[in-house]
C-alpha cells in the first residue's frame, strides 16, 4: 500500500445537507428504529459463524461482563427503515458475546453538542462515528474520546492490513479512533444506461473498463448530450466540485510528520479549478442553469434528462424499490474520472472508522463489535456473507457489485483521508464555500487571490499552537 496521505479539504456544507431529522430530546433516548427487526437468513448465520470456528484468524474468546455498548450516531448499525437486515459483524457480536447495542440517535448539524451533553451527563455513550473526517484530532483536543490502543491491537492478524491507515491520523502518538477499513465509495458518478443508450453514447463503464474513463471523455459525454432548451442537462449534486477536486490526488491542506501544509497554490488544483470553470462557461453544470432551478433533482436520472449525478453510493444501500424509483430500472455508477495529467487514478476516499468515547462504560464490548467487523472483512466466507446485502436486499447486479470493488480496490491503492474540519471548523467552511465557486461562475484566480491569506493565516495558527 502507497503511503497514507491526509486529506484536508472540506465538506462540512456537503454532508450536512444529507444529515438524519433531529432526535427528540437532549437525552438522546434509544432511538424507535431499533424496534424494527430484520434478521439474517439462517442458513447465513450457520455459514457465518462455521466460518468464525473453522478460521485461521480467530476473533478473542472471551465473556464480555457488560453486553451493551450505547452507539451515537446519525444512523442505526443495525436494521433500519432501508430494509437491510442485521449485518453480519453484528450477527457474529450477538452469538458469540451474547452482545447488543443500544443506539442513541442525533442529527449531523446537533451531533458533537449531544455528544458532550452526553459526557457532561455522565450518561455512559461507547462509542461514536468518526468516519466523517472531522473527529480527529478536536475530538481528541477537546477530551471527548479516549485512545483504543487499551483495547484493539493493530498490530494483530484481524487489523494488521489497516495498521498504517490507523497510524497516519494517529495524534499524540495515539490512536483516537478505529479505522475498520478504508472505503471508496464517498462519491461515485450515477448515470442510467439507458439514458446512454438512446442518447447514443459511450458507456462510462466500458470506458472505464478500457482504461478511457478520464476528465477528457467525461467532458466529451456532457458535450454531446447538454442541450439546456430540450431539458437535456449535465450534472447536478452538491458533491461534484469537491470530487472532481480528488481526482488530483493534491489537498487544499496537506499534513506531514504533523505540521499543516497550505497546497492552494498548487498547480494541480489551478488546473482542476479552471477545468469546472469550462464546465460551468458551457453549461455542463445543471445547477442554475435555464429553467434548471437551485435544487438537486436526482430523479431526472431516471427521467431521462440528466446525465450525471455525482453522490455517495449510500443512495444506492436501500431497497431496490426504493433507489430504483429515483434512478430509474437502468441505473449505474462508475467511479470519478481520471485526471489525465495525474500519476494514479485518484477517487474520493472515505473510512469507516470509530471513536471510544470519554466516560465509556464498556468499551471493552465495542472493541469486540469492531473486532467481528474485522473478521468480516478478513474472511472470505465471512465476507461473502455480509457482501450478499447488495444483491439480496438491494437488488444490485453482480456488475454493480464488481463497479463498487473495483472503486474499492482504487481507494486502497491511494487512500487519502479528508480531516480538515477536525483541525478547523472555520478553515473547513471557508473551503467548501469557495472551492466550488469556479462551478456557479468565478474564476478561480479571484477566489484564489480572496482565500489565500486566509487560509494560510489558518495553517499558521494551527501549527504555532501545536508546536510546529
Amino acid at each position: 500500500m502507497k503511503k497514507i496521505k491526509a486529506f484536508l479539504s472540506s465538506l462540512l456544507i456537503i454532508t450536512a445537507a444529507f444529515s438524519a431529522t433531529a432526535c427528540s430530546d437532549s437525552k438522546n433516548d434509544a432511538d424507535s428504529s431499533s424496534k424494527i427487526t430484520n434478521p439474517m437468513d439462517e442458513e447465513k448465520k450457520q455459514i457465518l459463524l462455521n466460518a468464525e470456528k473453522n478460521a485461521d484468524i480467530s476473533l478473542p474468546d472471551v465473556e464480555l461482563s457488560n453486553k451493551t455498548i450505547k452507539w451515537m450516531a446519525t444512523w442505526n448499525i443495525d436494521v433500519d427503515e432501508s430494509g437491510k437486515k442485521t449485518p453480519a459483524e453484528l450477527v457474529l457480536f450477538q452469538e458469540l458475546y451474547g452482545g447488543n447495542i443500544e443506539f442513541h440517535k442525533v442529527t449531523f448539524e446537533e451531533r458533537y453538542e449531544k455528544l458532550a451533553e452526553a459526557i457532561n451527563g455522565g450518561e455512559g455513550i461507547d462509542f461514536f462515528y468518526s468516519g466523517d473526517n472531522d473527529a480527529i484530532p478536536k475530538g481528541a483536543v477537546n477530551s471527548m474520546f479516549i485512545p483504543v490502543d487499551d483495547y484493539i491491537d493493530f498490530e494483530s492478524p484481524l487489523w494488521e492490513d489497516v495498521k498504517e491507515a490507523n497510524d497516519s491520523i494517529m495524534w499524540d502518538d495515539k490512536h483516537y479512533c478505529a479505522i475498520t477499513q478504508v472505503t471508496g465509495d464517498s462519491c461515485a458518478v450515477i448515470y442510467n444506461k439507458k439514458t446512454i443508450q438512446e442518447a447514443g453514447l459511450d458507456d462510462p463503464a466500458d470506458l472505464y473498463a478500457n482504461g478511457e474513463w478520464t476528465w477528457d471523455t467525461f467532458q466529451e459525454l456532457l458535450d454531446n448530450f447538454v442541450d439546456v432548451d430540450n431539458q437535456r442537462y449535465g450534472i447536478d449534486g452538491w458533491w461534484f466540485e469537491s470530487a472532481l477536486i480528488n481526482t488530483i490526488g493534491i489537498p487544499p491542506v496537506s499534513m506531514s510528520d504533523g505540521e499543516l501544509i497550505n497546497n492552494i497554490s498548487h498547480p494541480s488544483m489551478e488546473r482542476v479549478q479552471n477545468w469546472i470553470y469550462e464546465l460551468y462557461n458551457t453549461n455542463c453544470i445543471a445547477i442554475g442553469v435555464g429553467d434548471y432551478g437551485w435544487e438537486a433533482k436526482p430523479n431526472y436520472i431516471g427521467e431521462g434528462k440528466l446525465l450525471f449525478y455525482p453522490v455517495g453510493l449510500y443512495e444506492l444501500y436501500k431497497t431496490p424499490e426504493q433507489w430504483k424509483e429515483t434512478y430509474g430500472e437502468d441505473a449505474f455508477f462508475v467511479p470519478m474520472p481520471k485526471d489525465p495529467e495525474a500519476d494514479e487514478h485518484y477517487i474520493p476516499v472515505g473510512m469507516e472508522a470509530y471513536s471510544f468515547v470519554n466516560g465509556a462504560q464498556n468499551p471493552e464490548g465495542v472493541a469486540m463489535l469492531l473486532n467481528c467487523k474485522r473478521f468480516c472483512l478478513v474472511n472470505d466466507d465471512a465476507r461473502a456473507v455480509a457482501d450478499a446485502v447488495f444483491v439480496d436486499d438491494y437488488g444490485w447486479t453482480e456488475e454493480m457489485v464488481e463497479m463498487k470493488d473495483s472503486m474499492q480496490a482504487l481507494a486502497a491503492a491511494n487512500p487519502t483521508f479528508d480531516i480538515s474540519k477536525g483541525v478547523s471548523s472555520d478553515c473547513g467552511e471557508l473551503l467548501d464555500t469557495t472551492l466550488r465557486l469556479t462551478a456557479r461562475g468565478t474564476p478561480w484566480n479571484e477566489t484564489y487571490e480572496s482565500i489565500n491569506p486566509t487560509v494560510q493565516k489558518y495553517v499558521d495558527d494551527f501549527n504555532n499552537e501545536n508546536g510546529n
